[in-house]
């Protein structure tokens, strides 16, 4: 594990996940536990952020997996 947070792609890929999806992801949890003060909310903006940078961030992760692997030796586990 600690040599894939090693891999800048990794780290950027794992950053661009948690913070756009992060704040999407707490109002909707937010708000089925009753902590939002509207019940239905329609973030927009965290919507579209969180549209943005979602398929990069895993791109990213994706891409930086495969060269840690393929620097460790053939794809090995």
């Amino acid at each position: 594990m600690q040599e894939y947070l090693r891999s800048r792609l990794v780290r950027v890929g794992l950053g661009l996940l948690i913070l756009g999806t992060g704040p999407l992801v707490f109002i909707i949890v937010a708000a089925a536990l009753g902590l939002w003060p509207a019940p239905n909310p329609n973030p927009i903006g965290p919507g579209l952020l969180a549209f943005l940078t979602f398929w990069p961030s895993v791109i990213c992760l994706g891409i930086g997996i495969a060269q840690v692997r393929r620097a460790r030796g053939g794809g090995r586990p």
